[in-house]
């Protein structure tokens, strides 16, 4: 796509890949990388779990090695010590069961959950079968209330934390808001069927509304080169389903749209926000 200079933008993923501009000018992605998210979560153990014992699952690729990355980036010279299993799974693999029986193992007492929908929901409720009591962190690629704590079980995704930058549809802090209202009033619209405890059906609509941005900039100059020239050039930009205080900005050197975040914790209905709206390192 690249060398037909076909422009992908908001790519919906958080792979620092995405953020490459010098040999990708093309390409671009949307929400916050997963090694900022992963530096978060770093900051957030050694200041409230420090000393803890670290098991991570995680996807056997780009993905999942970006988070890992994150988080020993953010832990510093206390990742070897911290760090006491890692243990990756495919794609293809049908469960990650005995993954999480092999971590509960090693004697961790703190969960870092790096998987996709179906394999979250999956960790979740092993780790209620076996009784495993970890502080769990899940990360935010699977933190849908509707695609993945649903299905694995309120009663055992309590107390989960994550990383949030979107207003979450399930919670009722935002019910009086302008925002979320005309949110719904658009899925009504153009997505009755679609499920409105689903928070991928809010990404969809912030990828859509910061396209529209896009193509404004643009005016009348709706050459490939202009559309990529606008949407490098974000200025505190920011959409009505996002969480007040985060903004998107880009640059020609800068194809990272969200870097902020704030921290939730499930309080066995909804993710409840807790903390300032913080933004995350990626390294190179």
């Amino acid at each position: 796509m690249n060398q037909k200079k076909v422009p992908q933008l908001f790519v919906a993923t958080g792979a620092t890949k995405w953020n490459d501009p010098q040999h990708f000018p093309w390409t671009m992605g949307w929400q916050p990388n997963y090694q900022s998210e992963g530096h978060i979560y770093a900051t957030y153990i050694l200041e409230h779990h420090n000393g803890g014992k670290i098991a991570i699952l995680y996807q056997n690729d780009d993905y999942g090695k970006d988070y890992v990355k994150g988080l020993k980036d953010g832990l510093g010279n206390k990742s070897r010590a911290s760090i006491v299993a890692e243990a990756p799974y495919e794609t293809a693999d049908p469960t990650v069961d005995s993954q999480v029986i092999t971590l509960k193992a090693s004697g961790a007492d703190i969960f870092f959950n790096v998987t996709t929908p179906k394999f979250a929901a999956q960790a979740i409720r092993k780790i209620a079968e076996i009784g495993w009591k970890p502080f769990h962190i899940l990360n935010n690629v699977s933190a849908s209330v509707g695609a993945v704590l649903k299905p694995a079980g309120f009663e055992n995704a309590k107390d989960i934390v994550t990383t949030a930058w979107a207003k979450d549809p399930t919670d009722p802090t935002w019910k009086d808001d302008q925002g979320s209202k005309d949110w719904v009033a658009f899925m009504d619209k153009y997505y009755p069927d679609g499920d409105k405890t689903d928070g991928l059906n809010v990404g969809g609509y912030n990828f859509a509304q910061t396209l529209v941005q896009v193509l404004k900039q643009c005016g009348d100059d709706l050459t490939r080169e202009n559309v990529m020239k606008q949407a490098a050039n974000l200025k505190n930009f920011t959409v009505p389903m996002l969480l007040p205080g985060i903004t998107i900005n880009t640059s020609p050197t800068d194809y990272a749209p969200i870097k902020q975040m704030q921290m939730a914790r499930f309080d066995g209905e909804r993710w409840v926000l807790f903390g300032p709206v913080i933004a995350g390192e990626a390294r190179a």
